[in-house]
């Protein structure tokens, strides 16, 4: 089996050299970093991973924990951030919790264990406490965390008031808003805090529908939309907090011959795949996920070293027009 000697010896350089390409750190010429790839693959040298992170101290992971993975919007967001940490040339170890909380400080306690370079946690509450003898960097991504740990989100206000102005542009005059879990407070919730703000400021009739925690684990939410219309049969506008709610609205509407756009107008919210795949598309709100996910990986790969404070970052959104408005 050929050592990391045999490849130095092959591609003309010293070992150091060797160790700095599968490290991919300090400046590598590209020439010398070509080189060092072609003598590993005819060697056909394989790298022990396991020796290079007792070495290193951390492995060329980053560890992600999310509450769903065929959630559309994690969906894309799991995506981006696998392509942001191969951009960067690292790997990606994923957790979902699955809408259970306990499972968070089992994923924690098990990326702590596998010397990861640092976490990206999508899912759940946690105690500080637990995240903070952790020793590694942690960036939340549209959840609340408290001071000390770096945050990433969307502008979720200007969401629900870009969604609520367009609707009432669009001549709508009774409002529902399908958006908060029930027990369940998330920064997505002041999507709720936009669309109420602009219903009050333009005397617009609106109701915001919570759903059970049980709904938003199983993601299903057809029978409270249904229930819910038939409660208020003269709603023309539906703002929804997901594509995947506003998706499910469509099903809705048309079991109940409610057509849209003609009688009541849509809008979503994530920008997902399944807002083009619906008939009529979705009319949203585009959340800039690849952003978010780079800017994630960079500022794990920022904090390595614990030099740099940790930032609430805010990104922008905007509305995306579509079918069904």
């Amino acid at each position: 089996m050929a050592t990391i000697k045999d490849v130095a010896a092959k591609a003309g350089v010293t070992a150091t050299t060797v160790s700095r390409v599968l490290n991919n750190r300090g400046y590598i010429s590209e020439a010398t970093r070509a080189k060092v790839m072609e003598a590993m693959r005819q060697l056909n040298y394989q790298p022990n991973e396991v020796a290079r992170s007792l070495s290193k101290q951390r492995t060329d992971t980053i560890g992600v924990i999310v509450p769903h993975i065929v959630h559309p919007y994690f969906a894309k967001l799991i995506s981006s951030l696998e392509a942001a940490c191969a951009k960067q040339k690292y790997k990606m170890l994923l957790c979902s919790t699955k809408g259970e909380p306990d499972k968070n400080q089992e994923f924690l306690e098990l990326f702590a264990g596998s010397r990861v370079s640092g976490i990206i946690l999508c899912s759940g509450k946690t105690d500080v406490k637990i995240l903070a003898r952790l020793a590694v960097p942690i960036v939340c991504i549209e959840r609340d965390a408290a001071e000390g740990i770096a945050t990433i989100h969307c502008d979720n206000y200007q969401g629900g008031v870009l969604a609520t102005e367009h609707l009432i542009a669009c001549g709508c005059r009774r409002l529902l808003h399908f958006g908060a879990v029930e027990g369940l407070g998330m920064p997505a919730d002041q999507r709720g805090a936009g669309f109420r703000d602009v219903c009050q400021a333009h005397g617009i009739w609106h109701q915001e529908r919570t759903s059970p925690f049980e709904a938003y684990r199983s993601m299903a939410y057809y029978e409270e939309i249904e229930k819910a219309l038939r409660e208020e049969p003269e709603t023309d506008g539906i703002f929804a907090s997901s594509d995947l709610i506003a998706a499910q609205v469509i099903q809705v509407c048309g079991e109940l011959q409610k057509k849209i756009p003609t009688e009541i107008k849509l809008v979503g919210y994530d920008d997902t795949q399944i807002a083009q795949l619906t008939l009529p598309q979705i009319t949203t709100i585009h959340q800039p996920t690849e952003e978010m996910a780079e800017l994630a990986v960079h500022t794990i790969l920022k904090n390595r070293d614990g030099s740099e404070e940790p930032e609430d970052r805010k990104l922008a959104v905007s509305l995306v027009k579509r079918g069904t408005t």
